[in-house]
This record gives structure tokens, sequence and C-alpha cells, in this order.
């Protein structure tokens, strides 16, 4: 049986004309074993982004009106796991992102991570959940009146950041419900089986700056493969996938990705998906 396609490492096509600097994204088959990416990327933020944090004198005065509301975090089920889409989203990319590092197939790594064993004597403290908060976007830099503003602002956001480490660093089974894992996994599966297909379009819908450096756009590139995946998998609106594609992009990544990949899907929808996606997806669930 020929092997699965795998999220694995970036290169130049063989196959492109003289001169040219096209590229494969995220291209080729199930490696034997894991490799490392040629090129390792840079510094990524894997937690949400945090906003800069600038000192202005004086002070901005207060707002009037009724005070701002807390913002939404996960839906949590009765069992204290995560049991939203959006998780089942989120998990999937950072497997998608895992499996890219390694050189490994998403399935077959979804699956080693829910079935390896705990470390002897680990505790996860499920108190984290509950401030975890999957809408912590980043955004421009922040102002405040006081150096004491700032340092507090710093502080909220080093245990923010350290929250969401301990959150996405532990095993699934425990911040997971079974929905969640069942529908991560089944995004995963739709990303290996259209793989090839989609890596053709991205290569042609992804602006040239992505294209001249791949590896650097490791994530990015993992949610257009995801989105696509859903889309065309399971029949989910389209609206309702790039919204959350942007979401991620804006939780994961820097500059202007959220609003590339906005365009990119909105490119693939008109040209790729309206006229098959139904019939895509009626055959999935054949």
């Amino acid at each position: 049986m020929e092997a699965a396609p795998a999220v694995r490492t970036f290169s130049r096509s063989s196959s492109s004309s003289a001169g040219a600097r096209s590229c494969r994204v995220l291209a080729g088959p199930a490696p034997r074993r894991a490799r490392a990416l040629a090129t390792p990327p840079p510094p990524r933020v894997v937690a949400s982004s945090r906003a800069p944090i600038v000192v202005s004198s004086p002070p901005p005065p207060a707002a009037s009106g009724p005070p701002a509301t807390a913002p939404g975090h996960t839906k949590i089920d009765r069992s204290g796991r995560f049991c939203s889409p959006r998780a089942a989203r989120e998990l999937a990319l950072m497997v998608s992102y895992a499996a890219c590092l390694e050189g490994a197939d998403v399935v077959r790594l979804f699956d080693r991570r829910i079935s390896a064993r705990r470390e002897p004597g680990y505790v996860f403290d499920k108190s984290c959940l509950l401030s975890y908060n999957h809408m912590s976007f980043g955004g421009g830099p922040l102002e405040v009146g006081t150096e004491e503003e700032a340092e507090k602002l710093t502080a909220q956001n080093e245990k923010d950041s350290a929250n969401e480490a301990e959150v996405l660093s532990a095993p699934p089974k425990l911040v997971y419900n079974n929905f969640v894992l069942r529908l991560s996994r089944e995004l995963l599966v739709a990303v290996a089986s259209g793989w090839d297909k989609h890596v053709e379009i991205i290569e042609k819908i992804i602006p040239q700056a992505w294209k001249d450096e791949p590896v650097a756009r490791i994530l990015e590139l993992c949610i257009l493969h995801i989105a696509m995946a859903e889309m065309t998998s399971k029949g989910t609106p389209h609206k309702v996938v790039i919204n959350e594609a942007v979401d991620l992009a804006k939780r994961f990544c820097d500059g202007g990705a959220p609003r590339v990949i906005n365009g990119c899907l909105r490119t693939f929808v008109k040209d790729h998906v309206d006229n098959t996606g139904a019939s895509q997806a009626a055959e999935s669930k054949a």
C-alpha cells in the first residue's frame, strides 16, 4: 500500500523551469523515519502573541459608559475538558505544525500523541483550562499611563503565556474531550488525503514572499491545508471555516498573515470549492 502523504519538509520543485523560484509547499510521501527541516524555522510565538506595552504621558482619561466585559473563554464540558470545534482546529494545527518539524505523517503523529504514556509523577492542573482563552489575539501597542501599569500588564502577559504553554503541552486526553479528539483526527485524515491536490493549489494562490521563504511560513501553510481540507471533506460552511482560519492566524502567526490567509481561502472557495465542494463532501461521506 502506498504511504499516505505527510506533512514534512519544504523543497524546491525539480520540475520548475530554469530561473524560476517556484517551490513545493509541504509536499512528498511519508518518510520512513522522521527528519528535520533542511533549514530550521525562525523562532515563532507558540502561544498567542502579546501586544507591546508603551508608557504614555499624560495617562488617558477613563472611558465612560458600562465596563467592558471579559473575553469569552473556551467551552468546557462537565469533565473539565475542552469541547468546542475551535479547540479541535487548534489541536489539528498543533499536530500539523509538529509533523512538519519532525517529517512525520500527521495522522500517525496524532495517534502516537494520544496513546503516549504520561511521565511518572506528572500532574496536570485543570484550573489552567478555566483561564485559557482561544480568543486572545495579538495587536498593536497598548498605551498605559504609568510604569506601574506597564509592569502589571507585562506580568499578566507572562502569566497568560505560561498558562497557554502548560495547556498546549499537556497530554491531549487531559485537555480535550472525545468529541474534540475525534473531530481533530477527522480533520487530519482529510488533510492527509487531500494533501497533494491542495499543495498544487496553495502554490498558485499564496504570495511570492511566502514562496521565497516557505520554512518561515509553516504555521500559515498548515492553517491553509486544514481549512481547505475541512471545506472540501466536512462540508462546513465556507464563511465559518475562513473565520476560524483567520482567528488561528491572529493567535499563532504574525504580521499580515490573517489578511493573506483570508484572501487565499476566498480565492480557493471561488475557484475550487463552489463548483466541486458539494460533490467532494458527498463522496467523502459515502
